[in-house]
């Protein structure tokens, strides 16, 4: 095909070089333009690929970014409506807290007004305590003097029980004396008529000189009985009667012995009747009375008189002490009335401290039950509110 082209060329070498200069220039522009073509090609190839692969990771990128805005619009939903909620909640947990502050502030307020009261309250009680420990100290005095006053009693209803079994003992022997100045004065009568009949028969005076001597015999056991009586009387009954208190049994006594001074007195009237009897009415035969009979007779009136005489001293001698006695039984009977009110007043103190300690001990019971409700009621609300707190930083902590 070149052949005829080339035959053609070679007739005109001029015009052949230059056409085949520009034939090999235009080929050489055509290979170049070819070569670059094709490189054109190829990269508008791997372009077209790299296009294709980056819309495919586009539309990936995109359905990722889709379904990522739409996880992102919901999570951002939930959020809104946790934030909205969690808003409520602190603004709920705002007022709680305010609430709860008010209250705590009115507790401490009531807790600050019981302790005030708390420590009013136990002053009181140790002041209470002290004016207790006061009376209980007087009560024990008192106490202790009741005690006395009562062994002081008690001795004296053993003194009377004293005095009466005494009182008895007083009585048979009075009983005795009695009986022994009948059987005297029957005697006496009976000398008195075997006197006057004494000049007639000798069996009649025997008879009475055997009277006579029992008489001197009765007169000697009256004396005997008289003087035990009166030492037992005097010297055992009447010391032990100085703490006696029953003034109206000393009058009693007062009054018996002026009975048997009464009785004395009789007896020396009878006495003295009957030495005027015997001096009036003697017989005519005084040869007897002369042999010996009237010595004996004025040996009786002497003792009969110094009987009279010891008694009467010591009749007057036991009026001193009576009325000593009496004396000691009207300070006993003061001296009891005051012990008598003193206890009566220590009891009545002592009712009344007893019922004040039972007062005391209840107002403090109740105290301290308040006080520990009170320090209940104060740990609950302070473990309401670190709970509160707690659960409020829990919430404000994202």
């Amino acid at each position: 095909m070149f052949l005829p082209f080339s035959l053609s060329l070679r007739s005109c070498p001029l015009t052949v070089l230059t056409v085949h200069q520009t034939l090999c220039f235009t080929f050489t522009a055509t290979v170049t333009l070819c070569f670059s073509a094709h490189l054109c090609c190829c990269c508008c190839c791997t372009l077209y690929q790299e296009i294709h692969e980056l819309k495919d990771q586009i539309q990936e990128v995109e359905a990722k970014y889709t379904q990522n805005l739409k996880e992102v619009k919901d999570a951002l939903a939930e959020v809104e409506e946790k934030y909205r909620k969690a808003m409520v909640s602190n603004a709920q947990l705002d007022n709680e807290k305010n609430n709860l502050m008010y209250q705590v502030d009115t507790l401490k307020d009531s807790l600050m007004e019981l302790e005030e009261l708390l420590t009013e309250s136990r002053r009181e009680h140790e002041e209470k305590v002290k004016e207790y420990e006061r009376e209980k100290y007087a009560h024990s005095v008192l106490q202790f003097q009741f005690n006395e006053m009562k062994e002081t009693l008690k001795q004296s209803e053993e003194l009377l029980n004293e005095i009466r079994q005494l009182r008895l003992k007083q009585e048979g022997f009075v009983r005795e004396i009695t009986d022994l100045q009948e059987t005297v004065e029957w005697k006496d009568k009976k000398i008195g008529a075997l006197e006057r009949q004494k000049e007639y028969t000798d069996a009649i005076r025997i008879e009475r000189d055997e009277l006579r001597e029992e008489a001197v015999k009765l007169k000697d056991i009256l004396k005997v009985l008289i003087a035990n009586m009166l030492r037992f009387f005097f010297f055992f009954f009447l010391p032990k009667t100085c703490a006696l208190i029953s003034e109206i049994r000393l009058r009693k006594l007062v009054d018996e012995r002026e009975k048997m001074i009464e009785q004395v007195k009789k007896l020396k009237a009878q006495l003295e009747q009957k030495t005027q009897k015997n001096g009036t009415d003697t017989s005519p035969d005084a040869e007897i009375i002369e042999n010996g009979n009237d010595p004996n007779i004025m040996e009786l009136q002497r003792d009969s008189n110094r009987q009279i005489s010891e008694l009467k001293f010591k009749l007057v001698k036991a009026e001193q002490e009576a009325t000593a006695l009496e004396q000691n039984v009207t300070r006993l009977e003061g001296q009891v009335t005051r012990y008598k009110s003193a206890a009566e007043n220590a009891e009545k103190i002592e009712d009344d401290l007893k019922a004040e300690k039972r007062k005391l001990q209840r107002e403090l019971r109740s105290a301290l039950d308040k006080i520990e409700e009170l320090e209940s009621n104060n740990s609950h609300l302070s473990k309401r509110l670190e709970k509160m707190k707690s659960s409020r930083g829990m919430a404000q902590t994202p």
